[in-house]
């Protein structure tokens, strides 16, 4: 899909590729099947194997690229051969003219059984927000409805709905009314963990509130 002539596209899971004319920004690689090796960006949120997939990762970097990524990632990343920035919460970087912030991405209410949760706050995981052609985005990564998401204003919301790791389909509507951004598009779900039915329970909740897009993979 299209978006004030930036373009949209989901391949997998939390894997997007977004592009203008100039610049091509992927997020979290994963059953990447295709050889597109034309990312001039890829934004991971954190190391998990849903998230951050080398063979995946290789199917869209090229010489040029440049990898952000917490600093968690980076043992897992070091035999990448591409441009890599490693980054913590809170930070504000610009690369290539692309303005990219980084958001605290983490969970509250998901249990591991001894009772920690999956995603710690101090684990240092990101989402990102990011500027291309004054177009706001978000990536919330695996996270919980925070409160740092309260202070997310943004044009785009990519936004996790698949449950037991992230938020539940009601979980994320509550958070999309909280951002109120002009389109939002459900994430985390139909590789693995979640389901297409989490993504139209989602968009079902926000009928009339919010416009939601659910992406068909351009892999299929």
């Amino acid at each position: 899909m299209e978006y004030h002539g930036i373009k949209i596209d989901w391949l997998h899971h939390n894997c997007f590729r977004i592009a203008n004319k100039n610049k091509v920004v992927y997020t979290d690689p994963y059953k990447v099947s295709k050889k597109y090796n034309d990312a001039d960006i890829v934004l991971i949120t954190h190391d998990h194997y849903d998230h951050l997939e080398l063979e995946s990762l290789n199917k869209i970097i090229n010489t040029k690229t440049v990898i952000v990524a917490p600093k968690d990632c980076e043992e897992k990343l070091s035999s990448i051969a591409a441009n890599k920035l490693f980054v913590e919460t809170n930070e504000v970087k610009i690369i290539g003219g692309i303005t990219i912030k980084t958001i605290p991405s983490y969970n509250i209410n998901k249990f591991r059984t001894r009772g920690e949760v999956f995603h710690p706050r101090d684990k240092g995981n990101v989402g990102y927000v990011f500027i291309i052609d004054s177009v706001h985005l978000y990536i919330g990564g695996d996270t919980d409805f925070i409160d740092e998401m309260k202070e997310v204003k943004v044009d785009i919301a990519f936004l996790p709905v698949s449950g037991t790791y992230v938020m539940t389909p009601e979980e994320a509507a509550m958070a999309a009314l909280e951002i109120r951004a002009d389109l939002t598009i459900p994430a985390h779900y139909g590789s693995g963990i979640g389901t297409i039915a989490d993504a139209k329970k989602f968009e079902s909740l926000l009928v009339g509130k919010l416009k939601v897009v659910i992406l068909k993979s351009i892999e299929d």
